[in-house]
Formats: C-alpha cells, structure tokens, sequence
C-alpha cells in the first residue's frame, strides 16, 4: 500500500473517530414535582407542583461539555392537615400549613450540546429561594364545618440561601429536544414550618423535572 493510501486511510479514520461538537445553547421549559425527602417536612407538607425555565449555554473552548446554566421555577406544596389532641379534655385541634416555593438559581453543568441523540448531564447550582408559609388552626365542629373556629397562626414570606444538584437526560431532536431529571434541593434560613415557638427546620426536597427545549441561535 502507497504512502498516499495510508495517508487517506488515516484522514478518514481520524475523520469518523473524531466527535462533532456543535456546541448548541438551549433554553427549556419544564413542569416539575416536589417532594419533602425528610420526616420533618412531609410531616408539615405533601408533594406539590410547579414550572419552570432554564437555559444551558455551553463556554468557549469546552468542546460543549461543559456550561453555565440560569433559571427560575416556582412551586406549590399542596395543604397538609396535623391534627394535635388534648389528652385531658378531648379537645381536637387542626393546623393547616399551606406553602410556597420558589428558586432563582445559577451554576454549572457537565454533559455534550451537540449534535448527538442521547445527552446525559449532571449539574449543579447555588439559588436564590423564596419561600412562604401560611399556617392556620382550626379547632372543628364536627356538626357543623362551617362553626368552625378558625385562626391565622402565621404568614411568612422570606428569602433564604440554597443550593441543588442533580442529574438528567437531554433527548436532542435537533432544533427542539425532550429534557428529564432529578434534583436534590436544599435550602437554609427557612421560616418556622412547625408553628410559633416551635424549632426551625431546614426541608429538603427531591425534584424530578419533564420538559421540551429549544436551541438558541447563536
């Protein structure tokens, strides 16, 4: 074989080993579920839902592996009852805890944005969490709902320092794609989740995310 035919043949073998990197921002918009992780917080809450947008913007010279991502989402965690009773007199005492979620969020991720089908990443970030906590007792009559008594305990509204990671999967469908995941979320200087006197709590929560994607021209 000539020195031009092994040359050729090397061309076309470095040729098809090497990956194209078309390195492809996106920006995604997705629904997601929040689930307390920890017995503190699923005792004061249940699962709730939300939304979200983020965008993933591959940084120069990564061969698109790496990128610097945004976003914010906001979520609903669904009512939760706890009931305390009086064990002298009987007496049945409802709380009510009702709560809102929100991040505003920035970090980083590892995983391709290119041209491939099957994007698998992992990522991480720091957060700006907005939370609030409506909490009311009810002492109920059971004859008559609507003589109940009925008492706001607290409204808080804060801002609070978190952080997340976790890790997904980009389905890449050229100019739009389908993304999923799971997020762990944690957060620090919440309000009380317990009623007044009681010890703070910091919750945690597990996300899983679903949504489509569109990449951005650039």
């Amino acid at each position: 074989m000539g020195r031009s035919k092994i040359a050729c043949a090397l061309a076309l073998l470095l040729l098809f080993a090497t990956p194209l990197f078309a390195a492809t921002p996106r920006a995604g918009l997705y629904v997601n579920r929040l689930d307390p992780s920890d017995a503190q917080a699923r005792d004061f809450a249940r699962p709730g839902w939300g939304g979200g947008l983020d965008i993933s913007w591959p940084l120069d010279g990564t061969q698109g592996m790496l990128s610097a991502i945004g976003g914010i989402e906001v979520s609903s965690l669904l009512s939760k009852v706890k009931v305390f009773q009086d064990q002298l007199t009987g007496l049945r005492v409802e709380q009510h805890t009702d709560q809102f979620y929100g991040r505003l969020f920035v970090g980083g991720e590892l995983g391709p944005h290119g041209n491939g089908f099957l994007e698998p990443y992992a990522n991480a970030a720091i957060a700006l969490v907005f939370y609030g906590i409506n909490t009311n007792v009810v002492v109920p009559d059971d004859y008559n709902r609507e003589n109940s008594i009925n008492q706001l305990l607290s409204e808080q509204n804060e801002a609070a320092f978190g952080w997340s990671a976790g890790t997904g999967v980009h389905l890449n469908f050229g100019r739009w794609g389908i993304d999923g995941g799971l997020r762990f979320l944690k957060q620090y200087g919440v309000p009380q989740q317990l009623g007044d006197g009681a010890v703070t709590i910091q919750p945690a929560y597990i996300q899983s995310r679903l949504g489509v994607t569109l990449a951005i021209p650039h």
